[in-house]
């Protein structure tokens, strides 16, 4: 996509933002994959909208575009199961299971196998690793530290973390100067 294109989108994005359109404004973020909102993505891992974190997500990567992006969607999906077992949902947890974390056994069979094994205890925080996963609240917030990191670290996420320095109302500005 052209500079032009780039700079209009951006116009657009700011002023769908001061209008307040916000469903309209990520879902122009994701479709552009101009600019990854994180104060969108934090909101949405703290209310545990996990379609929605990966949905905003994969306009941006891919589950195999790189180790950092496999680990991001790992992470969520095993916090998505983590919270189905924790509810003692053991439907919700398998389907997490087989649909959800199925696709990350042909890189680490053992560690596939040691989440499975979880279905099998009365508390998974019995698991001597997971023994100090507190609530659903903390474990989000102690998640969400580590996927920053990621999505920092992640080249695919390069120049698309910071909006650009715009004058408020700037295409109102530029439309009123016509």
């Amino acid at each position: 996509m052209s500079s032009l294109s780039r700079e209009l989108v951006f116009l657009i994005l700011q002023f769908l933002d001061e209008e307040k359109f916000k469903e309209t404004v990520h879902k122009l973020e994701q479709e552009s994959g101009f600019f990854f909102n994180m104060k969108h993505f934090e909101d949405e891992v703290h209310n545990g909208n996990w379609e929605e974190v990966e949905r905003y997500l994969s306009g941006f990567t891919k589950v195999d575009d790189n180790r950092y992006s496999m680990k991001l969607f790992f992470e969520i999906r095993k916090q998505k199961y983590l919270e189905a077992l924790d509810k003692h949902d053991l439907s919700k947890a398998v389907d997490v299971l087989v649909k959800d974390l199925k696709v990350f056994s042909s890189f680490n069979e053992e560690l596939f196998k040691e989440i499975t094994q979880l279905l099998t205890l009365e508390n998974f925080r019995d698991n001597e690793q997971l023994s100090k996963y507190g609530d659903t609240r903390s474990a989000r917030a102690v998640m969400l530290v580590e996927l920053k990191k990621l999505i920092e670290a992640n080249p695919l996420f390069r120049d698309k973390l910071q909006f650009p320095n715009l004058k408020n109302s700037r295409l109102r500005t530029l439309i009123n100067q016509r």
